[in-house]
Parts: C-alpha cells; structure tokens; sequence
C-alpha cells in the first residue's frame, strides 16, 4: 500500500489531480472518524475532514515520503480539530442572568467543592462526640489514640514521648480504637 501510495503522491506532485482523488478516497473514512471522534458534530467533522484533505493537497510538498502520510495526515487534523475546539464560544457567559430569577447569574449555578452549612453542622457534631468518647477511654489507650490521630505523630514519637517499646504503643492503639469503636458503634 505504502508503494502505491507513493506512487500517487508522485503523480499528485506533477500535476495529476485524479491522483489524489484515490488518496481521499483511502483516508477519507478513517480521517472522518478521528475528526468526529475530537469534535462530537458530524457537520463539523466533515468540514474539518475536507479541510485536512485541502490542506494536504496544497502542502504535499512538504510531506517526506520517508515517513508514514497517514501520521502526515492525522495530524493536520487534528490541529485543524484543535484550532476548532479552541475558536467554540461558550454557549453562555458566566456573568449572564439566569432566565426567569432576578439578580441570578450563572456563577449560581456552578457547583461547589465546600460543603453544605447543614453538613459543616453534622461534621462538627460528630467531631465533638468523637472527641468525647476519646475522652471517656481509659488513660493509657487515650493517651495513644490523641498522639496519633489528633497530633499525628509516628509510632516511633508516639514510643518515645510516653517511654514505651513500639510493639506495647501499638497494642495499646489496637485497644483503645477497639473501645473508642465498640462506644461509637451507634452513630
């Protein structure tokens, strides 16, 4: 194919139009499909597809038969695609009203990554009781648990701030989040 392909290119080069037709003709579907695939709209991907093929004719001089014309071509492509897809106007503006509200622009309308003032109350609910039950466990799984998940220290601080091996720490953290579950298996 790649012979033949050249063959043409060849013939396109010196002037032979019909040549190229039977270049369209191999790639036409295939190009269609990566347009359509970047651009989502049939009407567009056959424009830009046209225009790739256009694009190709007037700039086969530039092309180097060493290479492979598909990738060529693909990329003229998709650059056409992209340029496209970069031109868009947005279909609204985000300072626009929103229809039917009074004093409502679109910036209303655009979702939040904080949280609702319902769910910032039930978090700071379930904090308080967490840390209470932190508070009802007995000295020494209390004393582990606030080192570890309130001050998020390492197991090794954790040993030597309260003098302990590594091996009791972590059988005491083992405890206490066995009893801190055990009393907050109810929320």
């Amino acid at each position: 194919m790649d012979a033949l392909l050249n063959k043409r290119i060849k013939q396109v080069l010196k002037g032979d139009q019909n040549a190229f037709a039977d270049i369209v003709s191999l790639y036409q579907s295939r190009l269609y499909q990566v347009c359509y695939r970047m651009l989502g709209n049939k009407q567009e991907a056959e424009d830009i597809t046209q225009e790739a093929f256009v694009r190709a004719y007037i700039n086969l001089h530039t092309f180097d038969q060493k290479r492979k014309f598909s990738t060529w071509l693909y990329r003229i492509a998709t650059n056409l695609c992209i340029d496209r897809i970069r031109k868009k106007k947005p279909d609204y503006y985000l300072d626009a009203e929103v229809a039917g509200t009074e004093g409502l622009n679109m910036y209303s309308q655009i979702a939040t990554n904080e949280p609702l003032p319902v769910e910032q109350v039930e978090e700071m609910e379930l904090q308080e009781r967490v840390h209470y039950e932190i508070s009802r466990l007995p000295e020494k799984y209390r004393m582990i648990i606030v080192l570890k998940y309130i001050e998020e220290l390492s197991l090794q601080e954790i040993s030597e701030i309260v003098d302990m091996p590594i091996g009791t720490v972590k059988t005491r953290l083992h405890r206490g989040r066995e009893a801190l579950r055990k009393q907050l298996k109810n929320l």
